[in-house]
């Protein structure tokens, strides 16, 4: 009886090392490869091709990555995904990191990916629109709350104008354009080429004379991602640095893997490209940026109004990038 009780203890204790060996396996970060894994998310758009280089390229593999790439649709989707712990790092421009920021100040921008300087209006001459100053009583279709937005209320705030801003979807850019359903479009790329493209004869481009707006494309993740995979992401960005490259020399590999990622025709990724800096760099100045969009989403009802603005360097984590 005795040897009985003590084979089912034997195997019970057996039995638990088994599951306890089973749940450090699920919870490992390792693939059945030997290879880390790292979920990213990547808001599919040019600003951020940094991503599907490396992948392509395997600059992730090369430093013992597994990168699972989930894609969205908008920053917004992408940093909740963030906040759900559902991706480890994820894309995001500005203005929604801005604002993302004060809901979870747990969040950390880790990198500036690509800057983008080439935001116009793009307005319809068959509207009667040769200037900004024949944007009164017009329609500037954007997707409120994005940078596109951002930049025309600062060119109807600057130009005096009554222009209105109206909802329009990235997707539905180009259509309400050519259709007539706005004058004007405000938009990052690669909608604002796919605009101008449609337009044709009939595109007038037209820029403020205090200059454009700065678009920062950032990488952002969380204070306990940025503690517990330091490792792992300090090899992500390692590995984006070396797509850094390719895409400023804008190789013919790096063309194809932005142009099968986003769907894009080549001729047309190869254009948009060039309008960008994807050099990774997170400098201070980034904080005042941030602090500047933050202030104009409170105005526009995306923050609180009684939130106080809080100093945004602190959402800074330098410890990836050396800038």
């Amino acid at each position: 009886m005795r040897i009985t009780k003590l084979k089912v203890v034997g195997a019970l204790i057996a039995a638990l090392a088994l599951a306890v060996a089973g749940l450090t396996g699920c919870s490992s970060s390792e693939s059945s490869e030997g290879q880390r894994e790292l979920t990213v998310g990547f808001v599919v758009d040019p600003s951020w091709a940094h991503i599907p280089v490396a992948q392509q390229e395997g600059y992730f593999a090369d430093r013992g990555l597994n990168v699972k790439v989930v894609n969205f649709s908008t920053g917004v989707e992408a940093l909740q995904a963030l906040t759900a712990g559902q991706v480890d790092v994820t894309t995001a421009a500005a203005v929604p990191t801005s604002a993302a920021v004060i809901k979870t100040p747990t969040l950390r921008v880790a990198a500036d990916g690509s800057r983008w300087e080439g935001f116009r209006l793009v307005a319809r001459k068959q509207s009667g629109i040769r200037s900004l100053q024949d944007l009164n009583g017009k329609r500037i279709g954007t997707p409120l709350g994005t940078s596109g937005a951002y930049f025309a209320s600062k060119v109807v705030e600057g130009s005096g104008t009554d222009a209105e801003l109206v909802q329009v979807a990235p997707s539905a850019i180009v259509t309400a354009i050519t259709q007539g359903d706005v004058d004007a479009v405000s938009i990052f790329q690669p909608y604002q080429a796919q605009a101008i493209a449609a337009l044709g004869a009939d595109a007038v481009a037209l820029e403020p004379p205090g200059g454009t707006l700065v678009d920062h494309c950032l990488f952002v993740t969380t204070e306990a991602a940025a503690s517990e995979r330091q490792a792992d992401l300090t090899a992500f960005f390692e590995a984006l640095g070396d797509a850094s490259k390719d895409l400023t020399a804008q190789t013919d590999g790096a063309v194809t893997a932005v142009a099968d990622a986003t769907k894009l025709d080549p001729a047309l990724v190869k254009d948009v490209l060039s309008g960008y800096d994807f050099t990774l760099q997170l400098k201070p100045a980034l904080a005042d940026d941030l602090a500047a969009l933050g202030a104009w989403a409170q105005q526009n009802g995306k923050i609180e109004p009684n939130v106080t603005l809080p100093d945004y360097s602190q959402f800074l984590d330098t410890q990836f990038i050396k800038s």
